[in-house]
């Protein structure tokens, strides 16, 4: 659960980035400009800034904790973890689905949840996976993008990388719909919700970390400009979530972080 201080931290970055990108130049040249209206980046030179930032820190810690994590906790195990994780995503994914009118979708998520949570043991086992009920996807950005909003320009979040003005905006929401702080405070007092929302965080990151390690680092090694080349991965993925058509040619990820 969100503190409404970082809500409105959150708000106030946003705002500030409104506004860079209303004073960012646009090319005249007519190339130049079919170029930066295709990448829709105008705010490119802060968010290399952050995506520079970003990929230090994913270097010096992040990529190494998930290459220690690959070494010294057996594949089964870390399937149970990611399965538990994974899991945990149903709920804020089954609200999307209905704020969407995806009450087919809805429904399977709920199913999944129940089922994985109870047969699967808290996720740790994909019971519902085996019998046919795959996974959904369901965000808010994804909400709002089905309420005919646009993305907006494209924006890279310090930890969280690849975004839009619109799913930024969904990730807060997110983050305070998830049903798992509100338990934490309940059962363990105020303050509870805050750790649970770091360890979750933490462990969703190393989890998915630790699963892309080949993905990005064949990525990295064919990128002539890696900060382009995510910027395009994330764009198609993030089409093929939306619904559009997908380009093909891009590296398998296990989620589009």
């Amino acid at each position: 659960m969100l503190s409404r201080r970082s809500v409105a931290f959150a708000a106030l970055l946003l705002s500030s980035s409104l506004m860079l990108s209303a004073c960012a130049d646009v090319p005249k040249d007519p190339a130049e400009r079919a170029e930066y209206e295709t990448t829709n980046d105008p705010l490119e030179p802060m968010n290399r800034a952050v995506f520079d930032v970003n990929d230090f820190l994913d270097r010096l810690l992040l990529r190494p904790l998930a290459e220690l994590y690959r070494v010294t906790i057996p594949p089964g195990i870390r399937d149970r973890i990611a399965g538990v994780v994974s899991n945990m995503k149903e709920p804020v994914i089954f609200a999307n689905n209905l704020l969407q009118g995806e009450f087919s979708r809805a429904g399977t998520t709920a199913e999944r949840f129940g089922i994985n949570s109870t047969l699967g043991v808290a996720g740790m086992w994909d019971v519902a996976g085996m019998w046919g009920e795959y996974q959904q996807v369901g965000d808010f950005g994804q909400t709002l993008a089905s309420w005919g909003i646009n993305g907006g320009p494209y924006l890279v979040l310090p930890l969280f990388g690849p975004s839009d003005f619109r799913d930024a905006l969904g990730l807060g929401v997110d983050a305070v719909m998830t049903p798992w702080g509100y338990v934490a405070n309940a059962e363990g007092g105020p303050g509870t919700a805050n750790r649970e929302q770091i360890a979750s965080f933490a462990a969703d990151g190393i989890v998915r970390r630790e699963q892309n390690i080949d993905a990005m680092d064949a990525l990295r090694a064919g990128s002539l400009d890696f900060y382009a080349q995510m910027r395009s991965v994330y764009r198609q993925y993030r089409d093929k979530q939306l619904g559009h058509e997908s380009t093909s040619g891009m590296p398998k990820f296990e989620d589009d972080d």
